[in-house]
């Protein structure tokens, strides 16, 4: 997959503004970027995460309180860091700041939890097609992807939901990589829709029903033809 941006983005829903705001905002220290007003009453509020983008999305109807997705952790590397520090948003998302460098990461990593190692192995070396770190690490963009697997864990199918939800990657030409996944075996989530003149977006699922968030974005490369 052709990347137009090298940082993938992480997606969040919630109900709570006001805390969710104060805890990205002051607590971990990402700065706010700008409001984009999606529709269907959710307000995504964007906040800078190295190179990447922090959306958090809160939506004004109540979310269901299903099983989590296998989005577990996101792991945010600090420049002047010296260990590494866990915290939970008011949601209960698990947020760790690390070293620059600690186990690689750059940028951000995302602990995944996952029912079949084989699966997300198989997904990620032929659908996505991504670089392999070792067995259980892959890396996409300059974002790390660890795997442990949970035998136990519960497919989350739905994209709407309290917690981290979607990941998104930016790339050059939305339709041509949606159909390149599919045609490797990967699961649709939503076909390509424009929005606007924003973006041209489409879904796709990996193994446990996570969704993945592909994105042409006017702003990276102009025509959305």
């Amino acid at each position: 997959m052709k990347l137009s941006k090298e940082f993938i983005d992480v997606g969040v829903q919630t109900n709570q503004r006001e805390s969710m705001l104060d805890f990205w905002g002051n607590d971990i220290g990402l700065p706010y970027e700008e409001l984009l007003k999606v529709g269907g009453g959710n307000h995504q509020h964007r906040h800078t995460l190295n190179g990447s983008v922090f959306k958090l999305n809160h939506l004004r109807d109540p979310l269901p309180k299903g099983p989590p997705t296998g989005y577990a952790e996101l792991l945010i590397a600090v420049a002047d860091r010296s260990q590494p520090q866990t915290f939970k948003d008011p949601d209960g998302n698990k947020v760790t700041l690390v070293p620059e460098g600690y186990n690689g990461i750059s940028h951000i990593g995302i602990n995944m939890e996952v029912s079949s190692l084989k699966k997300f192995q198989h997904f990620y070396r032929n659908i996505l097609q991504i670089d392999e770190v070792n067995e259980t690490c892959f890396k996409w963009g300059t974002t790390l992807f660890f795997l442990t697997e949970n035998i136990e864990h519960q497919y989350c199918q739905e994209m709407r939901g309290i917690g981290f939800r979607y990941i998104t990657v930016q790339v050059h030409k939305v339709d041509e990589e949606h159909k390149g996944v599919l045609a490797r075996g990967g699961s649709e989530g939503q076909a390509p829709v424009t929005l606007g003149k924003t973006a041209r977006i489409s879904f796709i699922l990996d193994p446990d029903g996570n969704w993945i968030e592909i994105s042409q974005r006017a702003s990276l490369t102009g025509d959305l033809s």
